[in-house]
């Protein structure tokens, strides 16, 4: 169609403008070839009475019927528009329903009949009205078989569109026809009918230029009924052709349609063919062009349908046979080769030069380097190459490749863009190594990549980018010795941006050059660890890093082969760290943690790395462990801290892990001192974590789960609630409260004055009952002492952290009288804040400051490693904790192994117990456990009482209160915590008090087993033990059958076995014991029979024959008296 219409004279822009805007100015100066082409729609104007009635248009109506007056066809478009257009229409519309009556082929005709002469002759001959019916009627014919032919595409032969004599004649009739009869002849299907005859895209753009409004009706219309591989079927390019003129005669419509054209998925030839129409008008010769971002989008775009219907368009064209220069595609080819060669250097020379020509003539640069401002468009040239080659297919010819490679070899400037170019060169070259086919092409490559590994450097340092292609050659090397050639498939299709098909087959070349001439292994081990480490290694900075490199390293033990130490560029890059956490720190820590304790090979045990040592471990943490961690300006990170944390844990975690292992191999790698563990801050950075969880990743989850592992005493979720209360909303508001005396404080002052009064005040309180003076003194010290305090309890924990040794190194010294009761509970507040930031530090410090204080024995200091060895250390305090109000203090560092739960509950149990001292004063032996019930669920004092220590607000009183909860969790929490404690006499006697209180199965089962225990140990105790253990114990049988009815047979029986058992024992006595047995038979056969006696005090009291003195008897007697309460408790419950 382009060639059939180059001779006729078209629409020009300016003229289609000029119609669209109706500039009567811009008609009048179009030239007379030009205006005839528009007179069917300016006669309508002019004689058609106007919808718009102002003054403006009345002027330029008469411009433009004076502008008409000379035009001599002008009259023949008058007489046209005086038909009888109704008329005409009617015939139309039943020649459509014979022709559909008939059939499409049918020669009968109402709208022309009599035909004596052609077409051509036929309207030369006619007038107006009968040109009308002619070309209607052959217009209406070709339209019907349009309608007909299921899109299959037919050429029509027609005189009247053929003739070039009448050609403008026939096209006036057509403008008039559509113009006066719209919906017999809708404008669409009128341009769909004009593609299938001669001269269709001339005549339709006249027919659009006279209605100019209709301009992106029909093109929408045409893409849509149009094919989805234009350059296929001779349709398809006849409708691309008149698309492209419809879109030259309205250029600044031009990219819309083509936006079109991808929308609707059609035409695909349109699109480029627009698109290099609108290259050719382009002024920017410097920037990417609109060809290139027009394919690119297509082919990288996020649409698969779109990316699949160009491919396919590519792919096609490739396999026409015909000449491919009249194609679109050899069009789009031949641009982007032009705007290739148009950026290549001017100057450069295909010979190889030698290294030593390269010295004797220095000055001389035989690689011309790459322009600055064409560096970006090369990018974009060589990214679009690889789509068209690796998506659509595209096989480049000898003359395309070797200006591919000439482009990819060249040497950018060191900026940005330049290290993205070489990096999307070298990543080319790897996906379509059939680029270089000839030994001198292969020669280029391998002195392009030398200019890499030497250049890399100057880039990185002069570009400021610190994800340079240095780190992905070392990568690529890295792979290469490996054998991963997935994993560089990978890595080339991240580079390039674009998933492409890579066959592994095709690298075999280029890992023979990099493992045999550019990058040994030995080479490549010794250049990683040269490489500097990524200064503020987060997530935000992309690319391929140093620690990609060395991660893979690392993987293939090529470190510990060839005997390289990395230990310190890994501690170098976990020290450069910030948040968001780079994804990668995780795996090199795992992956180094096995380099270190598993060899590189069986053959050679000590083939491992170093691991870091422990000081390198405590210079990171020496902030927060001096107590500067308020500083503002820190050396390490918090993400430093972190990481070097998670490394410590996981080394210890996987030392323990692979035990086994490494003793079959005989290697016993280094674990880190208890001292080193003792000094991290482990909860306080925990602590730090979770308020960063979004930025760490999955850093905190996986340092709770190497902390539940290695220290599960810092996992208790008694503590972590505990925490909330401290940490939580209330803590935040009381320091909003914070007054603006104790802002003027700075913490240092503090610490200072913290220091300064609490000396004095320790002073005072042990030379309270000396002297007078300092009687008189304590008071003061303890206001200005209590004004420190609750400054410091506005504090946050971190900030607490430097006065903790202030706090826990004079405690023993509060535990004397006379100091108040408000001092001592803040500093129970202070240590319970303190708790949740350095746990193990404080426990230990505590531990040290309240050790009981002997003469002449110097006391010992203990460690962390102490109190995990033996955690009833923390119980083996100075007792005056047990009666002071640090008490809950000394109850947080409880034991946590089960194992020591038994002796635990023992020295609890004992605590309860009053002293000689208490004893001497009149308190009661066994107020703590027979009161039990009442104590639990009574509240604690809140206020000073002046009661004496024998009153159920003493101290003592109040720690047997915490005891006893203490002890009711643990059994809450196991049950069976009676097994632990042996079944001693306290523990029976808490049992019995617990099955009262917890009437449960599970405390069934072990009231039953305490009560077949007793049953076995008293085949096994002798007389003393026997007595010492029953006579405290048998009271409690009672509580067992108050609790449990059905275990009353079984303690009815054990009591009748004691009995004899006793009895047997005194054989000379036998007279007083044996009316006791009988009587205690007597009681268990008939027990309602026996109410008098149940009624006797002398029985309830346990009073008769007690002048005996032998414990045997009584042992019965105090077994009478059992008996005869669980009796009257029975009766009384019937």
């Amino acid at each position: 169609m382009m060639t059939e219409c180059t001779s006729l004279q078209f629409v020009s822009p300016f003229a289609f403008e000029a119609m669209q805007k109706v500039d009567v100015v811009r008609l009048a100066s179009l030239s007379d070839p030009e205006l005839r082409l528009l007179l069917p729609c300016l006669v309508r104007m002019a004689l058609c009475a106007p919808a718009d009635q102002s003054q403006s248009w009345a002027q330029d109506k008469k411009l433009i019927l004076r502008l008409l007056s000379g035009v001599e066809a002008v009259n023949s478009i008058v007489a046209l528009l005086s038909v009888d257009f109704h008329a005409l229409e009617q015939d139309a519309s039943k020649e459509q329903q014979l022709r559909h009556k008939l059939g499409g082929g049918s020669g009968e005709s109402i709208l022309v009949s009599q035909l004596q002469h052609g077409l051509t002759l036929e309207f030369e001959h006619s007038d107006s009205p009968r040109r009308l019916r002619l070309v209607l009627s052959e217009l209406l014919a070709i339209m019907n078989k349009v309608s007909e032919s299921n899109g299959e595409f037919f050429f029509k032969s027609s005189e009247l569109f053929e003739s070039p004599v009448y050609l403008e004649e026939a096209a006036d009739v057509l403008c008039i026809l559509q113009a006066e009869l719209p919906s017999l002849l809708p404008i669409v299907d009128v341009a769909e009918a004009l593609l299938h005859v001669r001269n269709g895209a001339w005549f339709l753009c006249l027919l659009v230029a006279n209605v100019p409004d209709s301009f992106n009706e029909v093109c929408r219309g045409l893409i849509k009924n149009g094919e989805r591989q234009d350059e296929e079927s001779l349709g398809g390019r006849r409708r691309t052709d008149a698309l492209r003129f419809l879109c030259r005669m309205n250029p600044s419509q031009a990219l819309k349609v083509r936006g079109v054209v991808v929308e609707e998925c059609h035409l695909p030839g349109l699109g480029v063919a627009l698109t290099l129409d609108h290259t050719k008008t382009e002024t920017c010769e410097d920037g990417v062009s609109d060809l290139v971002c027009f394919v690119s989008g297509l082919l990288l775009g996020t649409n698969a349908k779109v990316r699949t219907w160009f491919g396919t368009f590519i792919r096609n064209g490739q396999q026409r046979k015909r000449e491919p220069s009249g194609s679109v595609l050899w069009q789009m080819r031949r641009q982007l080769l032009l705007e290739l060669m148009g950026i290549l250097p001017t100057v450069r020379s295909t010979r190889i030069v030698e290294e030593a020509d390269v010295e004797m003539e220095p000055t001389v640069s035989v690689y011309s380097g790459l322009k600055e401002e064409h560096v970006v468009k090369a990018s974009a040239l060589l990214r679009l190459y690889c789509a068209l080659m690796g998506i659509a297919g595209l096989k480049p010819t000898e003359e395309e490749a070797e200006q591919l490679l000439q482009l990819m070899t060249s040497r950018p400037p060191a900026t940005p863009a330049g290290v993205r170019f070489v990096s999307l060169s070298f990543c080319m070259l790897l996906a379509f190594s059939t680029l270089v086919s000839t030994p001198e092409q292969e020669q280029l490559m391998v002195v392009w990549l030398s200019w890499m590994i030497k250049e890399e450097a100057y880039f990185e340092s002069t570009s400021g980018v610190s994800a340079s292609f240095g780190e992905m050659l070392l990568l690529v090397a890295m792979y290469f010795h490996s054998n991963q050639l997935s994993a560089i498939i990978d890595l080339v299709c991240s580079t390039l941006g674009m998933k492409i098909v890579i066959k592994p087959s095709s690298l075999s070349r280029m890992k023979t050059i990099f493992t045999q001439e550019i990058f040994t292994e030995q080479v490549v081990t010794a250049h990683a660890v040269r490489v500097p480490v990524t200064s503020n290694l987060s997530a935000n900075i992309t690319g391929f890093l140093p620690i990609h490199c060395i991660y893979q390293l690392l993987r293939s033990r090529s470190f510990t082969k060839h005997k390289v130490s990395i230990k310190d560029w890994i501690y170098r890059q976990l020290c450069e760290t910030s948040t968001p956490l780079h994804p990668q720190l995780l795996p090199l820590i795992d992956v180094y943690i096995n380099s270190i304790l598993t060899p590189a090979s069986k053959s050679n045990p000590e083939a491992t790395n170093q691991p870091v040592t422990e000081q390198e471990i405590l210079n990171i943490f020496q902030e927060v462990i001096g107590g500067d961690s308020i500083r503002l300006n820190q050396r390490f990170s918090i993400t430093a801290q972190l990481l070097v944390l998670y490394y410590t844990l996981s080394y210890e975690d996987a030392l323990l892990a692979n035990t086994k292992t490494l003793a079959s191999m005989q290697r016993k790698p280094k674990s880190y001192s208890s001292s080193l563990m003792d000094q991290i801050p482990i909860k306080f950075l925990i602590r730090q974590a979770q308020g960063l969880q979004q930025e760490l990743g999955g850093l905190h989850s996986a340092l709770l789960r190497l902390l539940a592992t290695n220290y599960p005493h810092l996992c208790i979720v008694d503590d972590w609630i505990c925490e909330e209360e401290i940490t939580g909303t209330d803590a935040l508001l009381r320091r909003m409260l914070l007054t603006s005396n104790a802002k003027s404080h700075s913490p240092k002052q503090l610490q200072e004055g913290a220091v300064l009064l609490i000396l004095p005040l320790i002073t005072a309180v042990m030379m309270v009952t000396f002297s007078s003076l300092a009687f008189s003194a304590v008071p003061v010290s303890h206001t200005q002492v209590m004004q420190i305090m609750e400054h410091l309890t506005l504090l946050s924990a971190s900030e607490l952290i430097p006065y903790a040794e202030v706090l826990t190194s004079n405690m023993n010294q509060l535990l004397n009288s006379g100091v108040p009761r408000r001092i001592l509970q803040t500093v129970n507040k202070l240590w319970m804040v303190l708790n949740t930031v350095m746990p193990r530090r404080l426990w230990v410090m505590t531990v040290n400051a309240l050790q009981p204080s002997i003469k002449f024995i110097r006391q010992q200091k203990y460690t962390q490693n102490d109190l995990m060895i033996d955690p009833l250390i923390v119980l083996r305090c100075d007792r005056r904790v047990h009666s002071a109000h640090l008490k809950e203090t000394a109850e947080q560092d409880r034991p946590s192994q089960n194992n020591t739960d038994s002796a635990a509950v023992q020295i609890l149990l004992e605590i309860c117990l009053p002293t000689e001292e208490e004893k001497a004063k009149g308190a009661s032996p066994d107020i703590s456990l027979r009161n039990t019930p009442s104590v639990i669920t009574s509240s604690t004092p809140q206020k000073e009482t002046e009661e004496g220590e024998d009153s159920l607000l003493c101290n003592l009183r109040e720690v047997q209160c915490l005891i006893c909860c203490l002890l009711h969790q643990m059994y809450i929490a196991d049950p069976n915590i009676a097994k632990l404690v042996h079944f001693q006499i306290f523990a029976i006697q808490l049992l019995s008090h617990l099955c009262i209180q917890y009437a449960l199965p599970k405390s069934l089962s072990v009231a039953r087993l305490a009560v077949n225990v007793m049953g076995t140990l008293l085949t096994v105790l002798t007389q003393a033990k026997r007595y010492a253990f029953f006579m405290p114990t048998l009271p409690s049988l009672v509580s067992f059958c108050r609790a449990f009815p059905p275990l009353y047979e079984d303690i009815m029986s054990l009591l009748i076995q004691i009995g004899q058992v006793c009895a047997s024992d005194v054989a000379t006595q036998t007279r007083d014991i044996d009316p006791i047995i009988t009587r205690l038979q007597q009681i268990k056969e008939k027990p309602r029979g026996l109410s008098p006696i149940c009624k006797d005090p002398s029985y309830k009291n346990g009073s008769r024959d007690t002048g005996s003195m032998d414990p045997d008897v009584q042992l019965c007697h105090c077994i009478e008296s059992t008996i005869i309460e669980i009796i009257n408790m029975s009766v009384s419950g019937i």
